[in-house]
């Protein structure tokens, strides 16, 4: 099943991407608290690793326009689940971000013809059975 208007539908999915990511870089701003009472405590290298993801992760719902937006999110979804390894309860709630995103990318898959990439628009037709003319 493809949406009837693939480009509307894709900044539709586009916009629920963006929100997803932001959502996630806000969660991790909350993780040094967490690490900051807990074992080893926070160290320079795990607060500028949460924050440089929390960065990344917000600038990238700025280019999920774009045609490689999706690919970008994506990739950022692994150091993200590995913010579980500074505290054990962001195994839960990166993992949430994680499926959620995945979700996405399926019904992205289903309403675009493609997870990644624009989206495939069909050519308009004349009603008489072939493809109409292009100017």
């Amino acid at each position: 099943m493809t949406a009837p208007d693939p480009v509307r539908a894709a900044r539709a999915l586009g916009g629920a991407a963006a929100g997803i990511l932001v959502l996630a870089g806000l969660a991790t701003l909350f993780v040094p608290r967490g690490i900051a009472q807990s074992g080893d405590g926070l160290t320079g290298g795990r607060l500028t690793y949460l924050l440089v993801l929390a960065v990344l992760l917000i600038l990238a719902a700025g280019v999920q326009r774009r045609p490689q937006g999706v690919v970008v999110g994506t990739a950022l979804q692994v150091p993200l689940l590995l913010t579980g390894l500074f505290s054990s309860v962001m195994w839960l709630v990166a993992g949430a971000f994680v499926l959620i995103w995945l979700y996405l990318l399926q019904v992205r898959k289903e309403l675009l013809g493609t997870p990644f990439g624009a989206p495939r628009v069909p050519e308009p037709d004349d009603g008489d059975g072939d493809a109409a003319p292009t100017p």
